[in-house]
């Protein structure tokens, strides 16, 4: 997912709490030229937007910069939330173009429905909704598919054996258990699970 958000370069020695009354956010832009940053304001409503539709290492960003004049292709990188408030209060981007790839994280999209949930009784278990992927910023899925619906009792899919699209590699431990079916439960709770739904 491509999004557009314009922002403003910080007057100097503006002071953040003050900026934050008068419905502006902080920011910090990164990586535009070598280890330079440019201080940054976005109005309150622009990030509430952002944080709506897009996701800390995910989504590629089109940040356009009106007073410098610059615009290009960033992530965001971090979200610092007050502590109390629960609200953004500080905001990092990252610039990528010209960087080749990128490291981000992406969400593990499960479909189907496992034969061993289905007709064994057994449990899906996911020990892995997040990966970390290396990719061109262009190239950034939304999700990576994970297609369980071959899976019976005891059966279980790796990091390894993920359906890839071109160009993304996974940076996370090879091998690592993606999901797995687990044996049905034996304790008491097993007269909860009803049949033939």
């Amino acid at each position: 997912m491509d999004l557009t958000i314009e922002c403003q370069k910080r007057p100097e020695g503006s002071k953040p709490n003050a900026l934050r009354r008068s419905g502006k956010i902080p920011a910090n832009l990164y990586g535009h030229k070598g280890t330079e940053s440019i201080a940054l304001t976005l109005d309150t409503k622009v990030v509430e937007q952002l944080l709506k539709k897009g996701s800390v290492n995910n989504t590629l960003i089109d940040l356009k910069i009106t007073d410098i004049p610059w615009s290009g292709k960033t992530l965001l990188r971090e979200v610092q939330i007050h502590p109390a408030k629960r609200t953004p209060y500080h905001l990092s981007f990252f610039a990528v173009a010209g960087h080749g790839d990128t490291d981000v994280e992406v969400s593990l999209h499960f479909v189907g429905e496992a034969v061993g949930v289905k007709q064994e009784g057994g449990v899906l278990d996911t020990p892995i909704t997040q990966l970390q992927i290396r990719c061109a910023p262009e190239n950034i899925p939304e999700a990576i598919e994970v297609n369980v619906s071959e899976l019976h009792v005891g059966d279980s899919l790796h990091t390894d054996e993920l359906s890839l699209p071109e160009g993304v590699k996974i940076i996370a431990e090879t091998g690592q258990v993606v999901v797995s079916v687990l044996p049905p439960q034996t304790s008491a709770d097993t007269g909860s699970v009803s049949e033939g739904t």
